[in-house]
């Protein structure tokens, strides 16, 4: 299993989540559903063992299918955010990036170093062309965490998207393959390491 390094300070690493981690992630989520369970589906629908288990088999049969790919962020040993391919499609060149973390996973600069290591793996080693984010209008550290990545906001999609019985305005934020090339986000983004400095690609 391969671990990247997201801080040259902490301990704290990006790995695969997997469904023999569900008891962990419920845990996780447990502890997070004060920051999620207003914006992410698989929060709301994560509240039991069997539950967990199946949102990270969801993505386990994703990822056998290359359309979709999950990690966690562990710092210190404990399983404290992630960041994910919600949607990922190598036939048009286009995916779908996001995160999420509980209190302790925040402020640290971990989901950001996460974010640029999704987008490396995705623009220079799957040659995808657009870095899409996804966001609603209402959650304004998701909107920030974009715009640390070096995204654009393309617009938004008025009532897009309901969720705990209210229509939430959708941002559409994106980065293209040539801007990430450019962009001074990119120097943090290859700086992952396994413990004893061996590099490991984010595809696994």
């Amino acid at each position: 299993m391969f671990a990247i390094r997201l801080s040259d300070t902490l301990d704290a690493e990006l790995r695969p989540l997997e469904p023999w981690q569900a008891e962990e992630f419920l845990d996780h989520m447990d502890r997070a559903r004060a920051n999620l369970d207003a914006f992410i589906p698989f929060a709301s629908r994560s509240t039991d063992l069997p539950s967990a288990r199946a949102t990270l088999q969801r993505y386990a049969d994703q990822a056998a299918a290359d359309t979709a790919r999950i990690y966690g962020i562990w710092l210190d040993g404990t399983l404290v955010g992630g960041a994910m391919f919600a949607r990922f499609d190598a036939r048009t060149g286009n995916c779908e990036v996001g995160v999420w973390a509980e209190p302790a996973g925040e402020g640290l600069g971990l989901i950001s170093a996460a974010v640029r290591h999704l987008i490396e793996y995705a623009v220079v080693e799957r040659g995808m062309h657009r870095v899409e984010w996804l966001t609603s209008s209402g959650n304004a550290r998701s909107r920030a965490v974009a715009q640390r990545a070096g995204m654009r906001l393309d617009g938004v999609l008025r009532s897009k998207y309901p969720h705990n019985g209210i229509r939430h305005d959708t941002e559409v934020w994106s980065l293209l393959a040539d801007e990430w090339s450019a962009s001074p986000e990119r120097s943090g983004a290859d700086a992952g390491r396994r413990p004893h400095g061996q590099t490991a690609p984010v595809g696994g």
